[in-house]
């Protein structure tokens, strides 16, 4: 069975800052600007594996549209795609890259309008700032599919 570190996203880090990168994903125009706990000595401008995470603000499910991070330069602040993965407390979409949501507990903060979050269904996120990024400790392996 499926968990949620099994969804690294591809790509490279660009640039290394005090408390955070610029992750270039793979396949993307993205330069996103995510916080780290610890300043990063990894590998800069190779490809790699990481995590990018964030906290939900508010999460729909909608009837259609894209996969997309918003702005594609900066902090995430929307985050839309496809499930990959869903447990009780995150789900990871596909936008791009694999993103690792965490579920806000609100339920106001909720809209299920075109269903339930499951596997394969359409989500948007709004997300609160501080996205972060976490180097895997597997080396970067191809995109999973759903």
């Amino acid at each position: 069975m499926a968990g949620i570190t099994d969804f690294p996203a591809r790509g490279r880090v660009t640039e290394a800052k005090p408390d955070g990168v610029i992750f270039a994903p793979s396949n993307t125009t993205y330069l996103l600007q995510l916080q780290t706990a610890t300043r990063y000595d990894g590998p800069l401008n190779e490809l790699i594996g990481a995590f990018v995470r964030a906290k939900a603000r508010k999460i729909y499910t909608v009837p259609s549209g894209g996969g997309f991070v918003a702005p594609i330069f900066g902090p995430p602040r929307i985050i839309q795609g496809r499930t990959l993965y869903v447990d009780d407390g995150n789900i990871v979409i596909r936008a791009g890259l694999p993103i690792i949501v965490e579920i806000p507990t609100d339920d106001d903060a909720i809209d299920l309008s075109v269903g339930p979050i499951a596997v394969g269904a359409l989500v948007n996120a709004v997300v609160f700032p501080g996205a972060s990024f976490e180097l895997s400790p597997a080396p970067a392996a191809a995109p999973q599919r759903v």
